[in-house]
């Protein structure tokens, strides 16, 4: 009998990782079929001799408060998994400004960039520009992290806070992992499927456990594999692994003159390039309940709120401990 209630249980769960996966539906090149949350607008920017589309959310309270929140995703996410963020911080009075960065979510993929974050901090600056934004609190989680800290090293003026939320780059990946042409990041985007999304992102961002809300940030970048123009996605995608290998920050954390809040889910290991060392170096890298200090430690008046058996995603995966902080903070 308990031979083949365990049958039964595999039986399901395998089943329900095959219609899952079945279920998936090519996206486009810009996310034209995926809606976002609130309202997305475009900004043509010129950048490089090219004109290209620079997507936005830009949430107006009714209750404003005089107050405003910059949000920058991830490398593997787009403004969309904010949501809830956005939600709390409008009712609260908040403009919230959530911009797409080129080479991700809704706006462009052009099939030349020379990627860099004073590129695309420079795109952001235009952007609250053009919506006549002079002041903000900065927030940027994951690769989001290292823009925020680029784009408030650039505009002190324009930042009055900055959040960081599990960002990479608290470590320079460049010392431990060797150098990997932007070619061979392309082959392995190229290589990408369901199943290898799936499992990069529970092994590294939820420490091995997995919840069906987390599926939808695996459907979008496997929605994109069967794009026809995917080698452009993954072509971006690999030119945006050489901005992060290339162009660390955490040499000028010690320069940050804003305000700092650190907030970080102790449990992730995620760090760019594990997969290219040896085990004993794995091992070193991608320890957050050890980066989250030692990145207080080096940047001027931060606080450090650390959220024990949280992952990558706090806002995702435990955005009740998430949001309290950062309240707290912005008033």
């Amino acid at each position: 009998m308990k031979k083949s209630l365990f049958l039964l249980m595999l039986f399901a769960i395998s089943f329900s990782g095959h219609t899952q996966e079945e279920n998936l539906k090519s996206l486009g090149l810009q996310l034209e079929n995926y809606e976002y949350p609130y309202e997305v607008n475009k900004l043509v920017v010129s950048n490089q001799n090219q004109e290209l589309e620079f997507a936005y959310m830009d949430i107006q309270p009714e209750n404003y408060n005089n107050k405003n929140v910059l949000l920058l995703h991830g490398k593997n996410f787009n403004g969309a998994y904010w949501e809830t963020t956005i939600e709390v911080l409008s009712r609260e009075g908040y403009r919230v400004i959530v911009p797409d960065q080129i080479g991700f979510g809704k706006s462009s993929k052009p099939e030349y960039f020379q990627y860099s974050f004073q590129q695309l901090a420079a795109n952001t600056k235009n952007l609250l520009d053009t919506l006549k934004v002079s002041k903000v609190a900065v927030l940027g989680h994951s690769m989001g992290g290292m823009l925020a800290t680029r784009f408030v090293l650039m505009f002190p003026e324009v930042s009055e806070k900055l959040i960081l939320v599990n960002p990479i780059g608290l470590e320079d990946y460049k010392r431990k992992v060797p150098y990997q042409s932007i070619t061979s990041w392309y082959e392995n985007e190229l290589q990408q499927d369901f199943g290898d999304i799936k499992e990069y992102q529970r092994k590294n961002y939820y420490d091995g456990e997995w919840k069906p809300r987390y599926d939808e940030w695996v459907n979008i970048l496997a929605g994109w594999t069967l794009n026809e123009n995917y080698p452009l996605i993954a072509w971006n995608a690999a030119l945006t692994y050489d901005m992060i290998f290339t162009q660390p920050v955490v040499h000028e954390f010690q320069d940050l003159k804003s305000p700092t809040l650190l907030i970080i889910g102790t449990r992730d290991r995620t760090a760019l390039g594990k997969p290219l060392v040896s085990e004993e170096v794995r091992k070193t890298m991608g320890q957050y309940q050890e980066l989250g200090k030692t990145t207080q430690k080096a940047i001027p008046n931060a606080q450090l709120v650390e959220l024990e058996d949280v992952g990558h995603l706090p806002h995702i995966e435990a955005f009740d401990q998430f949001i309290k902080p950062l309240l707290k903070f912005l008033e």
